[in-house]
């Protein structure tokens, strides 16, 4: 049997898309397992007059290493967004607060895509499945809440929240941590 060298070729392009599309497929699977960041605000201030911010202290944890992260998250999240950390004359205070829950864990329909070839052939298909959870059928996940307050009546004005995997630590912990207060600070101040 002689194989043709635009046949190898064909070969290598096909690899080439099987990659792409396990890659396409894997950030698709990331993307639809983190939840969305949710806010809610007061409908009637106006947010543009904020300019500089303080942060007020939390209470006692039992975790000071992750009340540590948001806060200094929080801190470079807003000043990267351009408001001026000042805390003698402050336009608004942010207040955070950190719980931890057990969640079940989505062990339903899951849908796969390959590619493969066989001879001179190839193809792709697509299959279902249905999952079977081995292990623990709960993930650990921790819900991070901001809030904006008004420091001349200490009103609630803005609160966004958002979750990561609680199951992680160390590198990967703060690595999560970090990306959900940027999250969350995306949608701060709210476009109305």
């Amino acid at each position: 049997m002689t194989i043709s060298r635009h046949s190898s070729q064909w070969l290598t392009g096909g690899m080439a898309c099987r990659k792409h599309i396990l890659v396409f497929c894997g950030l698709l699977l990331l993307a639809s397992c983190s939840a969305k960041p949710k806010q809610d605000y007061d409908i009637s201030y106006d947010f543009s007059v904020l300019k500089t911010f303080n942060q007020l202290i939390i209470k006692q944890t039992d975790d000071p290493l992750t009340a540590d992260r948001i806060s200094h998250n929080i801190k470079q999240t807003l000043q990267n967004q351009g408001y001026d950390f000042n805390a003698d004359n402050a336009d608004f205070l942010v207040s955070y607060a950190f719980f931890t829950e057990d969640e079940q864990k989505n062990s339903g329909l899951s849908i796969g895509l390959g590619s493969g070839s066989w001879g001179s052939g190839g193809g792709v298909s697509l299959g279902t499945s249905l999952g079977i959870p081995l292990g623990s059928d709960t993930a650990k996940m921790q819900t991070i809440q901001i809030d904006i307050i008004d420091p001349a009546d200490n009103r609630l004005i803005w609160r966004g929240n958002g979750q990561y995997n609680f199951d992680q630590g160390g590198e990967a912990k703060a690595n999560s941590i970090n990306e959900t207060v940027v999250a969350i600070l995306a949608q701060f101040p709210p476009k109305k």
